[in-house]
């Protein structure tokens, strides 16, 4: 027998019902269902309209209730770039930020990434599942229902391998998706600089040993690449990505954050699933996004948190047409938030993105993004029933409310994986 709830009360149901991605004006359109309602069959959307609609259903009858009493509820947030799996965090570096020093500056001195690296190393594996546990509780509580987790704290076999594993082990003990990242290429590590081909010879071992152990042992379903000042260069980013692909990894890319470097271009080439990051793209990268399938994927919570004036242009990529996407970038250094509802109030206030375009660029395109789009980021028949529940009398709200959680309860697979009420018991 199915096992079905039938989900009522929504003053503002926002279904993202229709085609993905969404580019453009497109972005705007919430399908949103006042009075809404949803029936769930064993995780899965079997009927979604007006309360009235789905009552009709001839399962509604004899299904488990839960009703909204008027709140908003939409689509669980699709968080698709985090770096999960670290050890500590990094706020000895936030004092010596607000200090002046540069992020560079702190990185060229043994910090930054390579901090965490030293750190990780150390941990045991049970502690940084321990940690990650609590990192993917409070994203349901802020409504996340799936999430991107990269690697790249590690740089070695051993510790890459760690993390990886981690990441299945935390998808079998929790009910978050996680959807895992290869990201080996973040920074050089320690061991290889001073040394005349250093940089290249880790990418060698990446591409030769580390990339195909990865997609032997089914670790991975992305590879990602730092391509940055600083970091690897298009060349080097090149034979990673092309190795991952042809190990049957997908290319994603970090790309220019710190400068322009020309890895917006070579993502676009390399039909990546997205680029990340673009504070420092050009009309010439837009452009090539807005051709192309690469989502570009914004970051606003790593500009605020290092102090930042300058985020990557929305707007220019919206009105472009290119397909626009929203993350946490949840790290130790740079944006140690795990809440989506304060990306998208960074979205809003500092690149003038309209919350319905935040809510679309954190729900339906982060879904693309993941290659999700068919069973994530929208409310419609045949899709998962990840729902988020705010709070609130409006969807702009969420955004309005800055640094609030009005998050109330979070469903994935149909299942209550979260209930401010029963946390406040």
């Amino acid at each position: 027998m199915a096992n079905s709830l039938l989900i009522t009360g929504a003053s503002q149901l926002l279904t993202l019902r229709g085609r993905a991605p969404r580019r453009g004006k497109a972005l705007s359109n919430l399908g949103i269902v006042k009075d809404g309602a949803v029936l769930v069959r064993n995780g899965v959307i079997a009927a979604v309209g007006t309360r009235a609609q789905v009552e009709a259903h001839p399962e509604a009858r004899g299904a488990e209730r839960l009703e909204l009493g008027g709140r908003v509820a939409l689509p669980g947030f699709v968080d698709s770039h985090t770096h999960l799996i670290h050890a500590a965090s990094r706020a000895e570096e936030y004092d010596l930020r607000i200090a002046g020093a540069s992020y560079e500056e702190i990185a060229r001195k043994g910090g930054g990434i390579l901090n965490s690296v030293k750190k990780l190393r150390a941990a045991t594996a049970e502690a940084l599942k321990q940690r990650a546990h609590a990192a993917l509780r409070q994203f349901a509580a802020n409504g996340t229902t799936t999430v991107e987790a990269k690697s790249g704290y590690g740089l070695d076999i051993a510790s890459e391998l760690k993390i990886l594993g981690l990441h299945r082990e935390l998808q079998q003990e929790q009910p978050l998706e996680i959807v895992s990242t290869f990201l080996g290429a973040h920074v050089v590590p320690r061991e290889y600089r001073g040394k005349a081909r250093g940089a290249d010879d880790y990418v060698e071992l990446l591409a030769t040993r580390l990339i195909p152990q990865v997609a032997r042992e089914g670790l991975a379903e992305y590879c990602d690449v730092f391509c940055d000042r600083g970091a690897f260069s298009v060349k080097q980013a090149r034979r990673v990505l092309t190795a991952g692909r042809a190990c049957g990894m997908t290319p994603r890319l970090h790309a220019e954050q710190l400068a322009r470097t020309g890895a917006t271009q070579l993502a676009v080439e390399l039909h990546a699933a997205s680029c990340d990051h673009l504070e420092k793209i050009n009309r010439a990268d837009i452009r090539a996004l807005a051709k192309s399938n690469t989502v570009a994927t914004l970051l606003p919570g790593c500009c605020f948190h290092l102090g930042l004036e300058h985020y990557g242009p929305a707007r220019e990529l919206i009105e472009a047409g290119a397909i626009v996407a929203l993350a946490t970038d949840y790290n130790p250094g740079t944006s140690p938030t795990l809440s989506m509802p304060m990306i998208l109030s960074l979205a809003c206030t500092q690149m003038r993105m309209t919350p319905g375009e935040a809510i679309a660029a954190a729900t339906i395109n982060a879904a693309y993004a993941l290659g999700r789009q068919k069973q994530l980021g929208s409310l419609e028949v045949g899709k998962l029933a990840d729902l988020a529940v705010f709070e609130v009398a409006d969807y702009r709200e969420i955004p309005y409310y800055f640094g609030v959680n009005t998050c109330g309860m979070t469903i994935k697979r149909g299942k209550v994986i979260y209930s401010r009420a029963e946390a406040c018991a």
